[in-house]
């Protein structure tokens, strides 16, 4: 199993607004400092925003909070929201499963177990369980005048591990 991009996004996106609740955040902010597209974070924004996760302000001066507290937010629920498919296996499909192990497969029972547990796990944590324990780590980036050099040098001092991996 493996989380898309957009989940990916998702969540530091709600990380990055939790650990900075006294003030708004930017797209381009959040653009610069996770080194993402300004258009796929205006997508996954649009989608945070209409679940509940986030509060948009517009105008001069606007951006995006938290629209609930993050101890509110439950990680496992909002993966529910941006991935589209747990089915880990054909026969968790339903009908139109072409394997003839179905009726008393103990595989399957043994990988949707693994999937509760999965679930079970990311509904006990929180978006304030994920705060990091250095606040450095999500210092505000100031955006100043394009210049590839400074540009270089704020990647690199911004550098984070990515969520989830892609191949």
């Amino acid at each position: 199993m493996r989380l898309t991009q957009f989940s990916d996004y998702a969540l530091r996106v709600l990380m990055y607004a939790a650990a900075h609740p006294d003030r708004l955040v930017t797209i381009t902010e959040l653009a610069s400092f996770h080194r993402i597209s300004r258009s796929h974070l205006t997508k996954v924004v649009m989608h945070l925003a209409s679940r509940g996760y986030l509060q948009s302000v517009r105008g001069r001066g606007g951006g995006l909070r938290l629209a609930r507290d993050a101890a509110s937010i439950c990680v496992g629920e909002v993966l529910r929201s941006t991935e589209e498919d747990f089915q880990l296996v054909e026969c968790f499909q339903g009908g139109s499963a072409a394997c003839m192990l179905r009726l008393d497969c103990r595989l399957a029972r043994e990988l949707r177990e693994a999937l509760n547990a999965f679930f079970s796990k990311l509904d006990a944590l929180t978006l304030a369980d994920l705060h990091p324990t250095t606040s450095a780590l999500y210092a505000p980036i100031v955006l100043k005048g394009p210049s590839p050099k400074s540009e270089r040098s704020a990647e690199a001092s911004t550098s984070l591990p990515p969520l989830v991996r892609r191949r």
